[in-house]
């Protein structure tokens, strides 16, 4: 297994091991290691799924498994077009053009297909661009034909996030650790590393399928790197973490209103008295546009939602190092920025989106779209039209699906188009007679729906942890 390292498509990674207990210590790793492993901080939870899949690797974290498979088994016209489910099943990351660069790319995402109009039609041709040859422009009402490049990262200059040479040590919980430290000593200690005879060093060639299983196992292992270099084995699935026990958003029962009076969403849940658990919800398709769109957001932005939640795994611990990372080693404020505050790719929010991530932003400059404005302080912020009014003649509707609609959405997230066959089968299974159970209505506003998000991240009851159970008093108090 241990081998030295030729190929441009792998990469060399030093490894510490501890013979005795067959483990992983630590690995040292230069920039080109660091930028993939950073790199999964950008990918969109649907890619994930799809990823893991396409490399026959089990991946099953909380309900997100269930949400995926419920798009893919809905009538495609439950949805606005074939687009918006494939903008769920699929999502562009807001990075693309940046891990375009990595040595070892896990996703290799085509391109989208973007266009503008011509400069010689309009003034304002560079200012609004669309993912459709076919779209009318918002200001002249013109067809928008001219095809509109975004620029890449530029492959010659070393690094993709982090400055060329740059070298770290990385644990095998995925802490990212300077290798020039005083605290190294001591960690050396902690970890055992310091005993000459019960440990080795070998050499290991990294490629595209073990950086996957990586990604995998740090959502449900403490010590992925073991699990990937020295023992390959199932990876678990993530789920039934006992959701009161992290730093979670206490959630509203009563069915008041917060203060985005206007944004919330109501939901009325039908629970089992007796159990105290959420059978199923009956919903409409703001509800289920909110909850779909968990798929979109990059991994980094759930995990920043969530540090002080629980985990199987220790993928946390990357998203920790990322922000601790010291600046000096970053290439510039904008990779930092790519990776600490991730944000969506353009056209994939909505506009009752209740997490508040952001869209990231391009301009224009010298006929093609930069995401790194400070490149070129003369560069034009370009809009882009919403690629979920493709083949919808209802412009008032917003996110995924069509409007209206009602759905019934179960306590793990099983979606289907409402039906009362379905509904007394979920009784059925969950052994609840219908004498048991009672509706209660609830809103979700800002709070819930992150709430909600890591909810479906570490659990397999979404429902009943969001809206029934309470954070237990101790980590409410941790928090004052």
């Amino acid at each position: 297994m241990a081998q030295k390292v030729s190929d441009a498509k792998n990469i060399s990674l030093k490894a510490l091991v501890d013979k005795g207990r067959n483990r992983v210590i630590f690995v040292e790793a230069d920039n080109d290691f660091i930028d993939v492993l950073f790199s999964f901080l950008t990918i969109p939870m649907g890619k994930i799924f799809r990823l893991a899949r396409d490399h026959s690797t089990p991946l099953e974290i909380g309900c997100m498994n269930k949400l995926y498979q419920s798009i893919e088994k809905l009538d495609v016209q439950v949805f606005r077009s074939t687009e918006c489910r494939d903008m769920l099943l699929l999502p562009h990351s807001a990075a693309n053009c940046d891990c375009k660069n990595l040595k070892l790319k896990i996703i290799d995402d085509a391109k989208p297909k973007l266009f503008k109009c011509p400069p010689s039609r309009v003034p304002h041709s560079s200012r609004f661009i669309g993912y459709y040859s076919n779209y009318r422009c918002p200001v002249c009402s013109d067809t928008m034909d001219s095809e509109a490049f975004i620029l890449e990262g530029d492959s010659q200059v070393g690094g993709v996030f982090v400055k060329e040479r740059t070298r770290v040590m990385i644990t095998d919980d995925l802490q990212v650790i300077p290798p020039v430290s005083a605290d190294n000593i001591s960690l050396f200690t902690k970890l055992g590393a310091t005993n000459g005879n019960t440990t080795e060093e070998l050499t290991f060639s990294i490629e595209v399928e073990q950086v996957v299983n990586l990604l995998v196992s740090s959502f449900v292992s403490k010590t992925p790197f073991t699990e990937t270099l020295l023992k390959p084995n199932p990876v678990p699935k993530l789920g039934g973490v006992n959701f009161s026990e992290g730093k979670c958003i206490e959630s509203l029962m009563s069915g008041a209103s917060i203060d985005e009076k206007k944004e919330n969403i109501s939901v009325r849940l039908t629970v089992s008295k007796s159990k105290n658990v959420v059978c199923y919800a009956q919903v409409r398709e703001d509800f289920v546009n909110l909850i779909f769109s968990f798929l979109t957001l990059p991994l980094g932005f759930i995990l920043k939602q969530m540090l002080d939640s629980p985990w199987k795994g220790c993928i946390d611990q990357l998203c920790k190092s990322a922000l601790d990372f010291d600046e000096q080693f970053f290439k510039s404020n904008y990779h930092k920025e790519l990776l600490c505050n991730p944000k969506l790719f353009p056209g994939f929010s909505y506009e009752n989106n209740l997490l508040g991530i952001e869209e990231a932003v391009y301009h224009y400059s010298d006929g093609k779209l930069i995401a790194d404005g400070s490149i070129n302080k003369s560069s034009v912020k370009v809009n882009f039209v919403d690629p979920k009014f493709h083949g919808d003649k209802d412009r008032k509707a917003r996110g995924f699906l069509k409007a209206p609609a009602i759905f019934t959405v179960t306590d793990n997230l099983d979606v289907r188009p409402v039906s009362s066959i379905f509904q007394l089968s979920v009784l059925n299974d969950l052994k609840v007679h219908i004498t048991d159970i009672e509706d209660r209505t609830v809103h979700v506003g800002k709070n819930e729906a992150l709430r909600l998000l890591v909810a479906s991240v570490v659990s397999d009851s979404i429902l009943t942890n969001a809206f029934l159970r309470k954070s237990k008093e101790p980590s409410v108090k941790q928090e004052q």
